[in-house]
This record gives C-alpha cells, sequence and structure tokens, in this order.
C-alpha cells in the first residue's frame, strides 16, 4: 500500500476521508432510553445471529458520505467499496482514506485506485476515526432496542438509518470534522 501521495498531487488537491465498518443485525445494541421517573422500561435483544455490514466512508470538508450495506466483510466488499467512493471524488482531485488495519483493508487484493492514497491508523485507535461516531449516533437513533425480522428487515433498516442521517445538511460535517484533519489551516 502506498504511504505517500502520488507524483504531482499537489496538497489543495487533497481530500480527507475516514472510513469504517459496522455490523448491525438481529444480536444488535441496546441503548439508554426516555422513561417515566421510577419506571424500568424494558427492550427487546433479539438471540439470533443474522447480520449485514454497513461500510460507511465519510468526507467532512464536503459534507458528504458514501455507503453500501453488504453481507458480509471481505477484500472483495472493500474493493467495491473503494469502487463506489472513488467515483465520488471530484475530478483532478484525490482523496487519502483513513482506515483501521482490518485484514481486508491491508491485503494486495485490493486494486489501487490512481485517485486513492489509503492512510492506516495505529492500532487500536478507533478514536482517531470519526467514523464511529457516526455509527453511534445510527445505533442510538435508529438501530438500538429493536428486534429484526430478518436479513432483509436488517438490510432496509441500515439504509433508511444511513440515509436518514447523512441527507441531512451539515450532519456529517458537524458530527465528523476534526482540527487535525483539515489541510487548509
Amino acid at each position: 500500500m502506498k504511504e505517500s501521495l502520488p507524483e504531482g498531487v499537489k496538497i489543495d488537491d487533497v481530500e480527507i476521508w475516514f472510513q469504517d465498518e459496522a455490523r448491525v443485525g438481529q444480536k444488535g445494541t441496546t441503548t439508554r432510553l426516555w422513561a417515566v421517573k421510577g419506571t424500568r422500561p424494558r427492550v427487546i435483544r433479539q438471540e439470533q445471529y443474522e447480520y449485514a455490514y454497513i461500510f460507511g466512508a465519510i468526507c467532512p470538508t464536503r459534507d458528504l458520505a458514501v455507503g453500501l450495506v453488504l453481507p458480509t466483510v471481505n477484500s472483495h466488499a472493500m474493493k467495491v467499496h473503494l469502487e463506489h467512493i472513488s467515483a465520488q471524488i471530484e475530478k483532478g482531485k484525490h482523496a487519502v482514506i483513513v482506515l483501521d488495519r482490518a485484514a481486508w483493508h491491508t491485503t494486495n487484493k485490493i486494486k489501487l485506485f490512481k485517485n486513492i492514497t489509503l492512510l492506516f491508523l495505529r492500532p487500536a485507535s478507533p478514536e482517531l476515526n470519526p467514523t464511529e461516531q457516526l455509527w453511534q449516533q445510527l445505533r442510538d437513533r435508529e438501530l438500538a432496542n429493536r428486534s429484526f425480522e430478518n436479513y432483509d428487515d436488517i438490510v432496509q433498516s441500515s439504509c433508511l438509518a444511513w440515509n436518514h442521517y447523512v441527507d441531512m445538511p451539515g450532519a456529517i460535517r458537524k458530527l465528523c470534522s476534526r482540527d487535525w484533519a483539515n489541510l487548509k489551516r
């Protein structure tokens, strides 16, 4: 994997993106919820094991997100996701995608794209990837404390949650901007 920008790419032409995956499924997340003082609300927690994965990438500077809901995480799925990200990068621009070191991110099976450079985070540093806050928002607002009928329900709910959040103007920029990731200071 490349660790520096390709020859001829100027810093003004670089976009910083963050990428990660989240598992959504029947053995889901429980989260806090509002209730009348003195009561103990009950929430559903399924015991089945059917899942889908949201592949998400965000560019806070452009308030843009690219997401896919896929049945598995592997190098092929990552390659498809990178193709979708590559298509969203403006002509003449170059994206530096910040991501963790999952095996499907670091494999040589991923086709490198001319307009993308991968920048890997240090191990055990999820706090440096603002996509983690996006996952928390999706879980807290729409995906936690619920049951899913089947795989199709998981996919549909994941797509609706993703689209609902990223379609709000300014949501990605507000939640995911980081001063240290701003190249135009």
